[in-house]
């Protein structure tokens, strides 16, 4: 055989076997397979959870903010620490870090922190939070020394000591009275009273009493302000000695009378603004303010005896604008940036708020976990993807204000020192480990279902007749 005739028979045999390879290959058809069981191209993840892999991230938040929130005092000027707080320089401060450690945004982190140390048993979350405000109630009153011998002093300190404003003053004062009611040995009580003395005796208000502010537009309220200024009221009615209803029932009214005004009943969602002095009352369904919203229930709620007189329509409050957010979430498992416009984009704070508030609820039995359970897990799984390798929070609103056109929420920055995301990641993973030790969560079908009872056997992987 010479060499031409050799290779002319090797590619007549190649020929063949491939033509027989692609007679034998059958084509995938509803007949040969089983199509509902091919693997979907999910965007985020879509499996069985272990709360061994939400602790593991919400440990990698835990340390880079160990790392980056400081609790020194230094000099502006020399950058120096100082350890000699009863004479400081005029010039004193707290050492800058990453973050503030008073603003109201670490005021839902120490709160989320609380709630991780319970839920995980892990000593240091509940360690960040003792060490900073220990620190904070030590400086505290040379820093009032300072302020009060030269006019002024740092912003940080200033803010704490002459609250201005509810974001000044009432989640961080939430967070220390529940610090100061598990730690009877902390010493947080003229931190606690100087906040609630501003929230009930001089936060602004319009005549019937609501938390009120003078921008953008004079008489507006901010959906924001039921979470600034209405749980450390609550939290507020376990501490006080004498006229405990008293607290309760302020803050009740408040969550009713911003509902009356900012609840649209047919969206099952709050409107971020409302202005006293408005014909009409445009409705921009900002997803972190019905977050505010919907953790302001959630915390008064857990404040509130079983047999209070307006537990029942609080519940149904809740339960209502539950409803209307699960309604909205994406198919990614975040929620919107304005809830109810799919092209605005896809924000991870509101989704972390949403997770906790829906993940605790189940856990208190306020929410049907067979409903609920999946929309929670979905929402932790797109939350856990925004926590970076360094332990930050992405994908997180910068702060906002108030505004009546789509442009301003839809253009709103991202960025992962917006403190807004640290608390909220937190607190939806210590709850997603509270949820996943109590309900029985399981893959059926390549569905995640949530079972009243522990479920032994496997889902088999063919069914007699297809899925609808």
């Amino acid at each position: 055989m010479n060499i031409k005739t050799f290779y002319l028979t090797g590619t007549l045999l190649l020929l063949s076997i491939g033509t027989y390879a692609q007679k034998k290959k059958e084509t995938i058809n509803d007949s040969n397979t089983p199509l509902h069981l091919l693997q979907p191209e999910y965007k985020v993840p879509y499996k069985a959870l272990s709360t061994t892999e939400v602790k593991t991230d919400i440990d990698r938040i835990l340390r880079y903010l160990e790392k980056t929130t400081h609790t020194r005092v230094v000099s502006e000027k020399t950058g120096k620490v100082i350890t000699d707080y009863s004479n400081l320089p005029a010039d004193a401060q707290l050492e800058r870090g990453a973050f503030r450690l008073a603003s109201y945004e670490w005021g839902v982190t120490y709160s989320a922190m609380m709630a991780a140390a319970e839920a995980t048993g892990d000593a240091a979350y509940m360690k960040y939070v003792t060490d900073r405000f220990k620190f904070l109630a030590e400086v505290a009153p040379h820093f009032r020394n300072l302020l009060e011998k030269n006019g002024t002093t740092d912003p940080q300190m200033k803010q704490i000591l002459t609250p201005h404003a509810l974001d000044d003053a009432g989640a961080v004062c939430a967070a220390m009275i529940k610090a100061q009611l598990q730690d009877k040995s902390l010493n947080l009580y003229p931190l606690i009273d100087n906040y609630l003395d501003f929230i009930l005796n001089k936060e602004y208000r319009l005549a019937d009493g609501t938390f009120a502010r003078i921008r953008p537009q004079l008489n507006t309220l901010w959906l924001d302000d039921m979470f600034m200024g209405v749980p450390p009221v609550a939290w507020y009615s376990r501490m006080a000695d004498k006229e405990q209803s008293k607290y309760l029932a302020e803050a009740v009214r408040q969550i009713f009378q911003f509902a009356e005004r900012m609840w649209v009943p047919e969206k099952k969602l709050f409107r971020h603004g409302w202005v006293e002095g408005m014909g009409d009352h445009p409705a921009f369904f900002w997803g972190r303010a019905n977050g505010w919203a919907l953790l302001t229930m959630t915390e008064v709620l857990d404040v509130m005896p079983t047999n209070h007189p307006q537990r029942e329509k609080l519940m149904n409050l809740f339960r209502e604008h539950v409803r209307g957010l699960a309604a909205l979430q994406s198919g990614e498992g975040f929620w919107h940036q304005l809830l109810d416009r799919n092209d605005s984009y896809l924000e991870t704070s509101a989704t972390a708020i949403y997770v906790y508030c829906i993940s605790h609820a189940i856990n208190q039995g306020w929410l049907d976990a067979m409903a609920y359970g999946p929309v929670a897990q979905l929402g932790w799984h797109a939350v856990s993807t925004q926590i970076n390798a360094e332990g930050q929070v992405e994908g997180t609103c910068v702060g906002t204000g108030m505004a009546f056109d789509p442009a301003f929420y839809y253009y709103r920055p991202v960025n992962v020192y917006a403190a807004h995301g640290y608390g909220p990641v937190i607190w939806a993973g210590a709850e997603m480990i509270n949820l996943l030790n109590k309900q029985h969560p399981k893959m059926n079908d390549s569905a995640i279902q949530y079972y009243r009872t522990e479920q032994k056997t496997q889902a088999p992987i063919f069914s007699v007749s297809k899925p609808d």
